[in-house]
């Protein structure tokens, strides 16, 4: 399962509507992975909230840090390849790290992401919180 950033505050944060919906599918995943792109909107995400940095950059050098997450170290190569799905998908507002997501999970031959971005629908992915 992918950690996607909109999972990963929900996982972070008990205020979040979806925060047990998120825990249990933590838990219950057979695999989890994420990327890089994903930790670096994570931290701009989590200053957008307000959300104390201390506890945002804590709770991401524990992800890191878990190994039973894998987190995937985005390349010059792949940065390419979400470029070019990005130019090749001009109707949608998906973002870079939409678009390394996609390109990993394709690769990975994965459906499931932890996230509450319909983008990731759009692609034919399962989100898997509402």
């Amino acid at each position: 399962m992918l950690l996607d950033t909109s999972g990963l505050l929900c996982l972070l944060h008990r205020d979040e509507p979806q925060h047990e919906a998120a825990c249990q599918c933590y838990q219950t995943a057979r695999s989890r992975w994420t990327h890089a792109y994903v930790l670096a909107e994570f931290v701009a995400l989590g200053q957008a909230r307000r959300l104390p940095r201390p506890a945002v950059l804590e709770f991401l050098n524990d992800l890191t840090a878990n190994p039973e997450v894998e987190v995937v170290w985005v390349d010059r190569q792949l940065h390419e390849l979400a470029m070019q799905l990005l130019a090749e998908r001009l109707d949608k507002k998906y973002s870079l790290c939409d678009a390394v997501s996609f390109i990993l999970m394709r690769d990975r031959g994965l459906q499931d992401a932890l996230t509450t971005d319909h983008h990731f629908e759009q692609e034919g992915f399962r989100k898997l919180l509402d």
